[in-house]
């Protein structure tokens, strides 16, 4: 018999609107984790549902997989998370967020000046590198990566 506290992988799937492979996907990055029934059938808890909903969110927010892993390592694994695991959470996000959107409007107003490092007056730009002292930290525009 079936209980209702537990989900097949179509279930999930139906529900949350995420394909089959990538609840597998998650599954093997340790982001969700489901348990084999008698049958060797998946079997997932149903607050899986809100973990896969926020991997929803966060991954429209740009934020790595390795980020949700880490997060989701703080989240109590017995009970639902609450609202307030939730929020540590989210601001965590909201900071790294609040950093990228900075450093896109910094790029976005810099736009004009200098596309891609393709400048024919390096005397103007913004991005300059006298002496090429940022090749030293590695490739690629070191400046507008916040590196």
């Amino acid at each position: 018999m079936k209980t209702l506290r537990q989900l097949s992988v179509g279930q999930v799937a139906k529900r949350s609107g995420v394909a089959v492979s990538a609840l597998h996907f998650y599954e093997t990055k340790g982001l969700i984790k489901s348990w084999r029934n008698a049958g060797n059938q998946r079997r997932y808890p149903r607050e899986v549902l809100r973990r896969v909903a926020v991997i929803k969110v966060a991954q429209r927010l740009g934020v790595p997989l390795a980020d949700i892993a880490n997060a989701f390592q703080g989240l109590p694994e017995a009970r639902t998370p609450t609202a307030a695991d939730w929020n540590k959470i989210s601001d965590i996000w909201r900071a790294q967020l609040d950093q990228r959107i900075n450093g896109l409007i910094k790029l976005r107003d810099q736009l004009d000046g200098c596309i891609g490092c393709g400048c024919l007056s390096l005397k103007v730009c913004p991005l300059r590198n006298p002496e090429d002292k940022l090749a030293e930290q590695g490739t690629g525009a070191r400046l507008l990566s916040g590196s």
